[in-house]
């Protein structure tokens, strides 16, 4: 059979424990071609560049001019 706690640990032993176990926001970099901060070696969500190269092709919409085109 395994073995069991002896004793019951305290709330603040276990705060203690838990002090260093917390969530850290991701550092932003700025992106070298638009200047948009950005997650550092991910995509550039604004303009599609990483490390310099264009690797997506982003459109952009803008409702204003589609409405002023139809027109």
């Amino acid at each position: 059979m395994p073995q069991e706690p002896k004793k019951r640990h305290s709330r603040q032993r276990k705060g203690k424990r838990r002090a260093s176990i917390f969530l850290k926001a991701p550092l932003g970099v700025l992106c070298p071609n638009c200047g948009h901060v950005t997650i550092p070696h991910i995509i550039c969500k604004n303009c599609g560049y990483y490390k310099e190269r264009q690797v997506l092709v982003l459109k952009k919409e803008n409702k204003k001019d589609e409405k002023s085109a139809s027109k």
